[in-house]
């Protein structure tokens, strides 16, 4: 196949029918590892919403068992890109997400918010740091599929356009983004975990790289301290550099599913969707949000 294979193919297909394959063809096919590490940002970002920081540091979850629930996230997040939304794989793992979500009192507004970094943080990745850009066909399939994904998850005013949704994330961070010791244990927890990802000797690096990579609200909002301007130069830059490369390798023909991915480590032996996350807590309040 030629290098812009699944390009040209996505173009071809209808982004508001084809979605979920064009989407299975940039998440899975041409940009596995871009966008792994995408979304993996992009939840992160969410830390810094005080609210979200503050429970997911209240459920103890990513304190106790980081490695698993971010195993359980990715694993959960998977099937409907895999299989399509119908497909009783999908459908299980969209009722484990939203058992979960019905366990706490969460706001729609904060679910707007997390979904719209699903839809804006890995696109922009891909601007900085992919191989190519999204073209505009597979950026309205990544619309389509989180609507979709968004309906049922039972979630109410979704926005319709990527510019929508990218409007919905900035203005959201700009009035939310704050400090808060909830949420920086639960960012710290995170980068621990992404640091083994590495060898030992390397982790220092991978760190402050880390960090080159986050803006300054992501930065002040945890009180990390931003890297020198050359070492974000340096990282961004090594990053653009991968992407030239991956430019000159031939197009992947089979899908790189998550469990395909090193840093997935929890289920050597396999796992059961219906088992993946958190249960229902007893004594909290039911999710505000219906749910289908």
């Amino acid at each position: 196949m030629k290098r812009d294979h699944w390009r040209r193919r996505n173009d071809r297909l209808d982004a508001a029918v084809d979605y979920v394959e064009i989407y299975r063809n940039v998440a899975y096919r041409e940009f596995p590892w871009d966008v792994v590490q995408s979304l993996s940002f992009a939840l992160f970002r969410t830390y810094a919403v005080p609210g979200i920081g503050r429970l997911l540091d209240d459920t103890r979850q990513f304190a106790d068992d980081t490695q698993r629930r971010y195993d359980d996230t990715s694993l959960l997040l998977e099937p409907p890109g895999l299989y399509g939304f119908d497909h009783p794989e999908a459908r299980a793992a969209i009722r484990r997400i939203n058992q979960m979500h019905r366990s706490y009192d969460i706001p729609n507004h904060e679910m707007l918010y997390v979904l719209s970094t699903f839809v804006v943080v890995p696109k922009r990745w891909l601007d900085d740091y992919g191989k190519r850009p999204m073209t505009a066909n597979e950026v309205v399939a990544s619309v389509h599929y989180y609507r979709e994904l968004g309906r049922h998850m039972g979630l109410k005013e979704i926005p319709e356009t990527y510019p929508a949704f990218a409007e919905l994330m900035d203005s959201y961070e700009a009035e939310h983004f704050a400090y808060a010791d909830s949420g920086r244990r639960v960012a710290d927890a995170t980068l621990a975990l992404m640091l083994t990802f590495y060898p030992r000797p390397v982790r220092p690096l991978v760190e402050v790289f880390s960090r080159a990579l986050m803006d300054k609200p992501l930065l002040d909002a945890f009180g990390y301290r931003q890297p020198p301007s050359w070492v974000v130069a340096l990282s961004r830059g090594a990053l653009r550099l991968r992407g030239r490369v991956a430019r000159l390798l031939p197009a992947r023909r089979g899908l790189k599913r998550i469990i395909d991915q090193p840093q997935v480590r929890s289920y050597p032996d396999g796992y059961r969707i219906e088992e993946l996350g958190t249960f229902p807590t007893p004594g909290l309040a039911g999710c505000p949000v219906r749910h289908g």
